[in-house]
């Protein structure tokens, strides 16, 4: 007798993007993601708007991902949902419909680590059937606006922080920067955009100290804030006449400390497989610094720019391997803003 497939819901909420995705068997099928201009105006995200226009958003978004799949919520095995870290009200908003689909339902409901969902997104099989994934144990750089983390992976839920940053994030560091040089939010992508017209070794910044695989990135803000100041004294149209390689040598330094660190953690760790993911990901610079390791003969795993930043694929497939082993979660499960993998 053939069995059914295993169909997951993954339901993504934890900040500002309101996503829903369906997987089969491993393979996707549907990723859905809804976007909030609405925090623009204020130069970063307001956690009260951002639960709001989830509200309105998560009935159309899980809607839009089960026609896209071809698929009825009654074949719909189990769903999965972004539990934390992340935004308190906006979790609330996921958790709470998740919970409402898995009860009208009866069917299994699974919480999820956003982080660890960053991670197995590597494990996604396309539904041309393509997949390139790593195998264990390897490393996993885990770069947002929320985290920097070095993360040793010897299975899929066996995950050891092994470095992580001591006080920003690098996307935080990207957003911070993007600020002092007016750029609207969100500004990390657009400090990419101008740096591949500048020259990257333009200006120098200094390389916080850290013991071991740590990192720091406040001292590297402040230095471009001082910096900045002290050039504008003297000609108050700096930033606009040099902002191609103002962003392309903060872009550099802030890839060169990840990469320091990255080797680091290759050779204390005996692995040759590199992987990363978070929304920093997207980063051109990174990726392709990243990709430069193949020569040293380094296995590298870029995920697609869709899985880059926060997406319900992630989730759904953390979902089903968390489903293969019978990991089910309670009604009474509460969402958990500051989760550790």
């Amino acid at each position: 007798m053939q069995q059914s497939p295993t169909i997951i819901l993954g339901i993504e909420s934890s900040c500002d993007d309101t996503a829903a995705a369906v997987i089969c068997d491993g393979k996707i099928l549907a990723n859905v993601v809804a976007n909030q201009d609405v925090h623009k105006a204020y130069g970063g995200v307001v956690p009260e708007l951002a639960s709001r226009a989830h509200q309105q958003n998560i009935v159309p978004v899980v809607d839009a991902a089960l026609k896209k799949a071809g698929i009825s919520k009654k074949e719909v095995r189990a769903v999965a949902f972004t539990n934390g870290p992340g935004l308190l009200g906006s979790l609330l908003v996921g958790s709470s419909f998740a919970k409402a689909f898995s009860l009208a339902l009866n069917i299994p409901l699974i919480e999820v680590n956003h982080m660890q969902g960053h991670i197995l997104v590597h494990f996604i099989t396309e539904q041309d059937g393509i997949s390139h994934k790593p195998t264990f144990p390897f490393l996993c750089l885990t770069v947002s606006g929320g985290h920097t983390q070095l993360v040793k992976i010897s299975d899929y839920f066996k995950m050891e922080v092994i470095g992580e940053t001591i006080d920003d994030a690098a996307g935080e560091a990207f957003d911070k920067v993007a600020k002092m040089l007016k750029l609207p939010y969100p500004g990390g992508p657009l400090v990419d955009k101008y740096a591949k017209l500048g020259n990257p070794n333009r200006f120098s910044f200094t390389h916080p100290k850290v013991d071991g695989l740590n990192f720091s990135f406040s001292g590297l803000k402040t230095s471009v804030l001082y910096f900045l100041q002290k050039e504008q004294k003297t000609n108050p149209n700096f930033i606009e006449e040099n902002l191609n390689d103002i962003c392309a040598s903060v872009q550099k330094t802030i890839v060169d400390i990840l990469l320091i660190n990255v080797r680091k953690a290759l050779k204390n760790e005996n692995l040759n497989q590199i992987a990363i993911a978070g929304g920093v990901s997207a980063n051109s610079e990174l990726r392709n610094r990243l990709l430069a390791l193949q020569e040293e003969n380094y296995e590298v795993f870029i995920p697609k720019f869709e899985y880059c930043t926060d997406n319900a694929a992630m989730i759904a497939i953390t979902g089903y391997y968390k489903y293969l082993k019978g990991e089910f979660s309670s009604q009474e499960v509460t969402p958990n803003a500051r989760m550790k993998i």
